[in-house]
């Protein structure tokens, strides 16, 4: 792999192979509204009507870090306004059924991060995540319907998003990682084929990764995750891996000054399948690609923006405090 200069636009992958491989799992139907997540979030399966968080639930506000952790913590179903700064250390558990927002420009959480550990149907918008002494987000064991959008990640010591250990279901957009260093990691471990085998299904879209290192994501075995409309910028070590004969479609995506956009195989990890398509490539290398992968039209419908306007878009509105919210 070499860096070019210039603008190129890479159309890769064959149309017939990509059908031919989506023909395997079932048609799931898809609850995306106008206000609601796109992609796997919005699929309806295992129980779950797509994800809808605290919706129907009672509002509540957290100004304390006291206050936050009782309301990730209750049975309740809730939408939690955060005001202010909230400093918390480690990862802290949230059950299920919640919505998470901060409250206009205020919403900030600082010295640790959230823990899903078989939990369902939260949303997490329009935080500021800094400082995490671990990962900022770690969605784990058999969680699933988990929809992570519009928030700000720095600073985390690990993972900025992490999805692992059997979870499933997770839409992770318009968000924005700013120097971030492990982006997003999908599977912790070459070993967890036993309990990632079959789930692991994530969508990434319209996420701005601005001058984060690697991990955009990096995935083992999952399929498929679906990178689309994404920009990456200046990104040291790599854009995307797919690693463990994971499945990963790598389209309408714009790539600036990124050296190597994807990999197949990393590190000690054995090679994994990555389509590409659409993508724009500007003073950015040639991505490594292989194999076909399932198509995410099998679970849910989408609309793929022109990738060339792609950069705009997510600067403007990629982040925390870029629009507003009605829990």
């Amino acid at each position: 792999m070499h860096s070019t200069p210039g603008r190129r636009t890479f159309l890769a992958g064959s149309a017939a192979a990509l059908l031919a491989a989506s023909a395997a799992p079932a048609r799931a139907r898809s609850r995306a509204s106008a206000d609601g997540p796109i992609g796997f979030a919005s699929v309806d399966a295992l129980g779950r009507d797509g994800t809808t968080g605290g919706a129907g639930g009672r509002s509540v506000t957290a100004t304390t870090a006291e206050q936050f952790l009782d309301h990730i913590d209750s049975t309740e179903t809730l939408v939690i306004q955060v005001a202010g700064t909230i400093a918390i250390t480690s990862k802290q558990g949230v059950r299920p059924n919640k919505t998470i927002v901060g409250v206009g420009a205020s919403g900030h959480i600082t010295g640790g991060g959230l823990d899903f550990y078989r939990s369902s149907n939260v949303i997490v918008r329009n935080l500021r995540f800094t400082g995490a002494e671990d990962d900022a987000v770690n969605i784990g064991r058999e969680s699933h319907h988990i929809w992570i959008d519009h928030n700000t990640f720095s600073g985390a010591v690990d993972g900025s998003v992490d999805v692992v250990r059997g979870a499933d279901y997770v839409t992770v957009s318009w968000n924005h990682f700013d120097h971030a260093d492990k982006s997003m990691l999908i599977s912790h471990s070459d070993g967890a084929a036993g309990t990632d085998v079959g789930r692991l299904r994530v969508t990434i879209h319209h996420n701005f990764f601005d001058h984060s290192r690697q991990r955009h994501p990096r995935v083992r075995f999952a399929e498929p995750v679906h990178v689309f409309n994404n920009y990456f910028l200046g990104n040291e070590l790599y854009g995307v891996a797919s690693t463990e004969n994971a499945g990963v479609l790598v389209e309408g995506n714009y790539f600036e000054n990124v050296p190597h956009p994807a990999h197949v195989g990393y590190a000690d990890s054995g090679p994994g399948r990555l389509v590409e398509r659409h993508n724009v490539y500007v003073g950015s290398g040639v991505p490594e690609t292989a194999g076909t992968v399932v198509e995410p039209r099998t679970y849910y419908p989408y609309t793929l923006d022109d990738p060339a306007g792609v950069p705009a878009a997510v600067r403007a509105a990629a982040g925390a405090q870029r629009a507003a919210f009605t829990p």
